[in-house]
């Protein structure tokens, strides 16, 4: 679930000092609201993935540590993932050599494109930003319809002084989306800058079991939980910063696991001509 889909809430009373204005703080954070994928689309960064085994007793097993370099898409594609460490091991250097003369190549490829043809490949482009950026309002939108969120009142957190919201379904629901879909299995909390509108974290917990891939291919137990936590970069925009979650599935109908982990994002910079084509870890 996007960390961006919170956009209601009703003022709380008998605070120290008032609350802010329902009407204005909502209208504000809700300019600011947008899915992550939407946020990074235009920078590199390093991804950092811990994953664990968790017995019954929600003890690990097994961890695993996987590396990548992520790179935005060029159209039509998703994000290139350099892997640099796989199950805890340093990818040989011959095998990134391999992956990187592959990513020239589509590089070049596009670059002639957008040579011959330069009107088409931007306006590609911007029709793929428009896309997504429609789908990001869409989901936003159904949060509005999928839950009930209240202003519980005030906390710091990261350094940051928050507004703290909460957030359950309603039960009349009606979501136009696959994300609104899966919301309505989902409720939590979120603290949202006071100063700034944004995000700065939120935790979700599945409250019933929810099905996806029409319930064929998972179902996530009631009781998974999860938490995101954005950060300003580089002191202009606010970026995912950290995941974690722990969760029990039944994967194909048969196998259950239960797992845990922690997704991390850094070394963010802007992407450029030059950041696609001289293949690298982010500085």
């Amino acid at each position: 679930m996007a960390a961006s889909s919170l956009i209601l809430a009703v003022p709380a009373a008998g605070q120290d000092r008032p609350l802010p204005d329902y009407a204005t703080f909502m209208a504000e954070a809700r300019k600011r609201l947008e899915a992550d994928d939407v946020r990074q689309s235009e920078h590199v960064y390093v991804e950092t993935q811990r994953e664990q085994k968790l017995d019954a007793t929600g003890k690990s097993t097994k961890e695993t540590l996987d590396v990548f370099e992520s790179y935005p898409a060029l159209p039509n594609e998703s994000r290139w993932r350099r892997q640099t460490v796989k199950d805890g091991k340093a990818v040989p250097p011959e095998d990134l050599a391999k992956v990187d003369r592959e990513r020239q190549q589509k590089v070049l490829e596009y670059a002639k494109k957008l040579e011959r043809n330069p009107e088409k490949v931007r306006e590609a482009e911007q029709k793929k930003h428009d896309e997504e950026r429609r789908d990001s309002d869409r989901a936003v939108d159904d949060a509005l319809r999928v839950y009930d969120i209240k202003m519980l009142g005030r906390e710091v957190v990261s350094g940051y002084e928050t507004i703290v919201l909460s957030f359950t379904p309603r039960k009349d629901a009606r979501p136009q989306t696959s994300e609104g879909k899966i919301m309505r299995h989902f409720a939590g909390k979120a603290w949202v800058s006071e100063s700034e509108y944004e995000v700065v974290r939120l935790e979700a917990e599945a409250i019933e079991t929810a099905s996806f891939g029409l319930g064929l291919l998972a179902r996530v137990h009631k009781g998974s939980k999860a938490a995101f936590e954005r950060r300003k970069v580089n002191g202009e925009q606010w970026l995912p910063a950290r995941a974690t979650y722990t969760a029990s599935a039944r994967v194909m109908l048969v196998k259950v696991m239960r797992i845990g982990g922690t997704l991390e994002f850094s070394d963010y910079r802007k992407f450029s001509v030059q950041t696609d084509t001289k293949i690298g870890k982010p500085q």
